[in-house]
């Protein structure tokens, strides 16, 4: 059985990431209020496995997330991309004439914009989870609460999906990291299917010293697939770049990060691990 510790409750779209992830595996998820609290549960347990979001197609990418990532130690094992589709529901005995106000977290808030838009009567109150706003309406008799979730969190509480597929954009995906103990990598993820990594990287605040390094990996055959940049605090216009770099040749991957170490400072291997087409 594999424990993995996810942000949200039992329902919510981590949930669902995990469950198709580790499909028709044994799952105990370790339900936590923040992210925080997933890399605490897997410090104190190394044998812990988190899945965090860390990119939306629409909302853009969780900055404090990579930060996270970062300050943890953990590695990326693997990653999972996964179609968003939210529903409005409420309690059984509620309908369209009583609900008054709509519960979401304010990411599955604003994906349901225009949605909500042609409905200017119900009041938006941001929550911390979709699928725990459906739970805590269900455990409260919260009468005339409506919330936005996924259909299927609706149906494991019991609550009416009033419409589904409300979101505004119909190509909504989120990609989910799976994250570990180093040490537990290699029974997670063989390493020599590697064909993807994540790294996080300083330059030196010079002209042209991004571009060298960007050179360098296309000359080794190196796909960079994304590129994040967060200021340093305390450090004026001096930047951490966090890259996904794809590849089809682990020995040439290889060899890039060590001609572009000395060009870079604090280089970290984020994790090594199969790319989802």
């Amino acid at each position: 059985m594999k424990r993995v510790a996810i942000q949200g409750v039992h329902g919510s779209f981590h949930d669902i990431a995990v469950h198709q992830y580790f499909k028709d595996e044994q799952i105990q998820l370790i339900c936590c209020s923040t992210f925080e609290e997933v890399f605490a549960e897997m410090e104190h347990d190394p044998t812990v496995i988190g899945m965090l979001a860390i990119e939306n197609t629409i909302a853009g990418s969780l900055l404090h997330n990579y930060e996270l990532l970062r300050a943890s130690g953990a590695t990326v094992v693997g990653e999972h991309k996964l179609h968003i589709q939210h529903s409005i529901c409420c309690l059984p005995q509620d309908d369209w004439d009583t609900i008054t106000e709509v519960h979401s977290h304010p990411v599955a808030l604003m994906q349901c914009n225009k949605w909500l838009a042609n409905h200017p009567k119900l009041k938006m109150v941001e929550a911390e989870d979709t699928a725990g706003s459906a739970e805590y309406i269900m455990k409260h008799q919260c009468r005339g609460w409506a919330a936005i979730c996924n259909s299927s969190a609706a149906e494991m509480y019991g609550m009416k999906v009033l419409e589904d597929h409300i979101e505004d954009n119909k190509h909504n995906f989120t990609r989910f990291l799976l994250v570990s103990n180093p040490n537990k990598a290699d029974f997670l993820r063989p390493l020599e299917k590697a064909d993807k990594a994540s790294l996080v990287f300083l330059v030196p605040h010079e002209e042209g010293s991004l571009s060298k390094v960007l050179t360098i990996l296309s000359f080794y055959n190196i796909n960079l697939t994304k590129i994040q940049s967060l200021p340093v605090i305390g450090h004026e216009w001096e930047y951490l770049f966090y890259v996904d770099v794809s590849f089809d040749n682990l020995t040439r991957y290889r060899q890039s990060i060590d001609a572009i170490t000395p060009l870079t400072r604090s280089l970290k291997i984020l994790g090594e691990y199969t790319e989802v087409k």
